[in-house]
């Protein structure tokens, strides 16, 4: 599975000029399941992008987590963020998860977050959705779980 994790002051995603979900501080992760993933894999991200210590402590340092500060979580389904890149001049998505699995893992990972953490919201999946966001910083990482 891949994120891709942005530090926000805040965002929102939009559907059809509806808010469907929205954060102040916290994270907005753009989260995509590959060919082959499994909730094993749902399960170690998650797992790190709650602890991924990417928040100022009081010295300014990165040592603190999203858990640590209590900010909000928004997760986007992005199947793109697995595009292969590597020929020509448009992305093959064949690394990309089939749609139902997708769906599946993205519900799964919601579910586990919320029971995980008390400020959760998403995206819509299947939606032409419109994603606006303050980066703080800006912070951006790419995280990648592959199969174990």
């Amino acid at each position: 599975m891949i994120a891709l994790l942005q530090r926000v002051s805040q965002a929102k995603v939009s559907v059809g000029g509806a808010v469907v979900g929205a954060i102040d501080t916290g994270l907005l992760v753009l989260l995509c399941a590959e060919k082959g993933d499994t909730e094993k894999q749902a399960d170690a991200l998650l797992a790190k992008l709650l602890a991924y210590r990417v928040f100022a402590d009081e010295v300014g340092k990165m040592n603190r987590s999203l858990t640590d500060i209590g900010g909000g979580l928004l997760l986007v389904p992005q199947f793109t963020l697995a595009a292969d890149t590597n020929s020509g001049t448009r992305p093959s998505f064949t690394p990309a998860a089939a749609p139902a699995d997708g769906l599946r893992l993205f519900e799964y990972v919601v579910g586990q977050a919320r029971a995980r953490h008390a400020q959760v919201q998403t995206g819509q999946f299947g939606a032409d959705m419109q994603v606006s966001l303050t980066n703080d910083g800006p912070v951006t990482f790419w995280l990648q779980v592959g199969p174990r």
